[in-house]
């Protein structure tokens, strides 16, 4: 796997599964950070032409995007089964930092004093609790965690009581409204209708950027990033350490469970089906084997498209390249921080992705969408 850095050079606006026409009270807004295959188009664009036609793209792979600062410090999505806990009358709010601990949620022991009278749904998977006598408040801690201290956390290094404010930062960008206005030809007027639109991009902090894995080696230049026409600039990853760190979240001893890995991180988004087309939290036949699951709300992905088609003559020469309208499939992502906790049977499955699904299935599995990594206790 080659890495390489995806530096914005503009805002930034990746969409949804929310359909979206301009007119009267439009409102756009979308994903950040963007799903995996806004990021390995980006990169898939850079490669020659002759690469794209004879079929070699249907062996291509791709990891990403995460975040980088401005230290080269790798940070992901922090996991979701972490609490913080906030002295009595301190500000729980997760800018102030003010908490003197971290918990791990942990499945609701039926028979402790506290928990025996409260009733549960019996037909979902038990709930995660803070399994502590705290006098305070709690609050999740910030949204992005350094890869080190995401590592010790799997290797079971990390208590509660090790953990550093440092460990942690907010979401290293700012929401910009951008009003769009479409005026009538050779008038001073807004159009009636589809005149007027606003959306909500997103502009990265300053030395903030992206790093993603990609099976082939390309050369540092500038790609459209998303479908709206902003650009970025992709270059190599120049930093030995941090390509360490990166090529564990490949293919490091993290990404294969052992013999005491009782507990699985999501690290990129993926599909968790309990019937067709329907999805979950986690998979329909983990239901049994699993003591416990903290997740946060799902990412809604899909809709309207535009697809580019190569229009070829007789011999098979292309002369023309069209645009069509299409409607991609609406699926609910898992989001990335997603921890899994196991009973004794333990999961082999590097991906959470449905069992069966055609040829979009292998184009998961190969941009890594639901990729797990094994903690162990």
């Amino acid at each position: 796997m080659h890495w390489y850095t995806i530096t914005p050079h503009d805002v930034l606006m990746f969409r949804d599964s929310k359909p979206f026409s301009p007119g009267e009270g439009s409102w756009a807004e979308g994903l950040f950070p963007p799903m995996p295959i806004t990021g390995f188009q980006a990169l898939r664009s850079l490669l020659p032409k002759s690469n794209k036609n004879n079929g070699t793209q249907d062996d291509l792979k791709f990891l990403g995007p995460f975040l980088l600062d401005s230290k080269h410090t790798l940070w992901l999505p922090t996991p979701k089964d972490l609490v913080c806990l906030y002295p009595q009358g301190v500000d729980r709010k997760v800018a102030s930092d003010g908490w003197v601990e971290i918990q791990r949620l942990q499945p609701v022991c039926y028979e402790s004093e506290k928990w025996k009278y409260l009733v549960f749904d019996n037909t979902a998977i038990s709930p995660l609790v803070v399994d502590k006598q705290w006098g305070g408040t709690i609050s999740p801690p910030k949204s992005w965690i350094k890869a080190k201290a995401l590592f010790e956390y799997l290797d079971g290094k990390k208590n509660n009581s090790n953990w550093h404010k440092k460990d942690f930062c907010s979401k290293p960008w700012d929401t910009q409204v951008l009003p769009h206005i479409q005026m009538q030809p050779d008038k001073r007027q807004v159009k009636d209708s589809d005149g007027y639109f606003t959306e909500v991009a997103v502009r990265m902090k300053e030395g903030w950027c992206f790093v993603a894995g990609f099976s082939e080696e390309i050369p540092e230049s500038v790609v459209r990033l998303g479908g709206e026409g902003h650009r970025a600039l992709v270059s190599p990853l120049q930093n030995t350490s941090l390509e360490a760190q990166l090529n564990s979240l490949s293919t490091g001893d993290f990404c294969r469970p052992s013999s005491t890995s009782k507990y699985a991180y999501l690290l990129t988004p993926g599909l968790a089906p309990v019937e067709e087309s329907l999805y979950s939290s986690y998979p329909k036949d983990w239901k049994d084997k699993l003591k416990g699951c903290a997740t946060d709300k799902a990412l809604l992905w899909g809709g309207v498209s535009t697809l580019r088609k190569d229009v070829k003559d007789e011999v098979g020469k292309i002369i023309k390249t069209r645009e069509e309208f299409a409607l991609l499939p609406q699926r609910a992502f898992v989001p990335p921080g997603t921890v899994y906790l196991f009973k004794n049977e333990v999961e082999t499955n590097q991906h959470i992705l449905p069992n069966k699904g055609g040829k979009w299935l292998d184009t998961f599995e190969k941009l890594s969408y639901g990729k797990l990594l094994w903690g162990r206790n």
